[in-house]
């Protein structure tokens, strides 16, 4: 196995260099491709997230992939090597491999335990597939990943280690006040109908929220996602409703809503500071309407609005809470000088996941993790011998073969009985000395090191090197068809 990642994160940079380094799906598919064409890789996926940035390979040489990786990111990305080696982070075969299951178990989210990654590694895997940048390594890395997820969260608590970062954003928006409490009766404006844009939607009404207005560039899928929120068993509380407008209304939208949360894939910002600061201009005369209820525009009474005395004093002037949780930032940083306004970004959040509390089952998932990289090893080290295996039962087969057919020139009396034993029993000498031997050179190609095992095979029995080559490149294209069908 010779696996390579090399990127960036929350842990290794900062979110000014993230924000740039941020790829929308076409400069991910190209870099792929890219990465393909270079001469060290023979297979390719990246992993993009609002907070992190990540490319796997398979290569041929360590010191020419992490060049030639680092390359291709920053030539992508637009941020210069120089700017971004510091911030880099290279992880090599095993401890690549330990790096994406414990990236797919929360480990090295932002918040401890939050699942969504799962669905943004299951994103790069059907990219690499449909590219076809994805062989049989990747394609059984990530899959495999999906899987040691999938197990951590079913098999301990680690959900319980930290919330989803829209459930973290929006408690840091609340500032103490429980989630329930501080949403009843809000009007919530998200924009954007993906998958962290749906889940803030959906937070937001089993949280309590009157209306949810969802904005995107695509009505329709605005739509959908309304319709999603309002179906029966949704969670939703009595009396909700939800709304899809165009990206035009946004500014009409801001003036009525209290929660805003924005998650686009846009390349440059969404909400400017101007248009939240005219805004909260067209509803100044309700600023100081503390803990008084509004009915216009289908807004309801509310608890504890976001503008009322019910906390601390460094609430009682917010009116408009806005959640950014898009890399690159959707909203204006600006924002967080207005007046008036309280933005919670990636950035903040990630000030504030520092010192967020570890559960106890972190160190059960470690383990996990630890057994799933031992096992996912000895694997593809067995793998590794296969084709190997097969090329010496293939020349075994074609001596028999040679063998009986030479018996028949000096023998041609033997009747078909006779020949349909001999034959037989000719196959199962061999089968039985080749069986031992088989069978341990797999069982040691599954060890540390023992990658030496298949070579030595080879010598030993004078295999031809193009044939092993063709049983691999044959194994490989089945198994990377096969694997693209299997759903992750």
């Amino acid at each position: 196995m010779s696996l390579l990642v090399v990127g960036l994160s929350h842990r290794s940079a900062p979110v000014s260099v993230l924000e740039r380094a941020a790829l929308a799906r076409e400069a991910q598919a190209k870099l792929l491709q890219d990465t393909l064409a270079a001469e060290p890789a023979t297979e390719a996926a990246v992993l993009a997230t609002c907070n992190r940035i990540e490319l796997y390979a398979d290569v041929d040489k360590f010191h020419a992939g992490v060049a030639e990786l680092s390359t291709l990111l920053a030539q992508h990305t637009g941020v210069g090597l120089d700017e971004l080696t510091p911030y880099l982070y290279v992880h090599y075969e095993d401890r690549a491999v330990h790096h994406l299951f414990s990236v797919a178990c929360g480990l090295d989210s932002m918040v401890v335990g939050e699942g969504q990654i799962l669905g943004q590694i299951k994103d790069a895997l059907a990219l690499g597939q449909e590219l076809h940048t994805a062989g049989r390594l990747l394609n059984d890395l990530f899959q495999q990943a999906l899987r040691v997820g999938k197990r951590a969260h079913s098999e301990t608590g680690i959900d319980r280690a930290g919330q989803s970062l829209v459930t973290f954003g929006l408690e840091r928006l609340a500032e103490g006040v429980p989630l329930g409490d501080w949403a009843g009766g809000k009007r919530a404006l998200v924009i954007g109908a993906g998958s962290m844009s749906s889940l803030a939607a959906a937070t937001l009404a089993r949280a309590g929220v009157a209306h949810v207005a969802v904005a995107n560039r695509t009505l329709e899928r605005a739509e959908r996602l309304a319709e999603i929120l309002c179906e029966p068993g949704a969670g939703r509380a009595a009396g909700f409703t939800a709304s899809a407008v165009e990206m035009r209304a946004v500014p009409d939208e801001l003036v009525l809503a209290d929660v805003v949360v924005s998650c686009t894939g846009a390349m440059g910002v969404v909400l400017t500071a101007e248009a939240i600061r005219a805004a909260l201009a067209s509803r100044a005369d309700e600023a100081g309407a503390a803990g008084s209820g509004r009915t216009d525009q289908g807004r309801t009474d509310s608890s504890c609005p976001i503008d009322s005395a019910c906390g601390d004093a460094a609430r009682t002037d917010v009116r408009l809470a806005l959640l950014d949780l898009a890399m690159p930032r959707d909203i204006d940083a600006a924002v967080h000088r207005l007046d008036g306004a309280r933005l919670v970004d990636i950035e903040s959040l990630a000030e504030a996941s520092a010192d967020a509390p570890m559960a106890a089952d972190v160190d059960q998932v470690r383990t996990i993790v630890s057994d799933e990289v031992a096992a996912f090893g000895a694997a593809q080290r067995a793998a590794h011998i296969t084709p190997t295996v097969v090329a010496l039962r293939t020349m075994a087969a074609d001596v028999v073969a040679s063998e009986i057919a030479r018996l028949d020139g000096r023998l041609p009396d033997l009747d078909d009985k006779q020949r349909a034993e001999i034959t037989q029993t000719v196959r199962r000498v061999v089968d039985k000395l080749l069986h031992a031997p088989t069978v341990r050179v797999k069982e040691l190609a599954s060890t540390p090191g023992g990658a030496g095992y298949a070579d030595a095979l080879r010598e030993l029995f004078d295999l031809d090197p193009q044939a092993v080559a063709a049983v691999s490149r044959a194994d490989s294209q089945a198994g990377t068809h096969n694997t693209a069908r299997e759903p992750a």
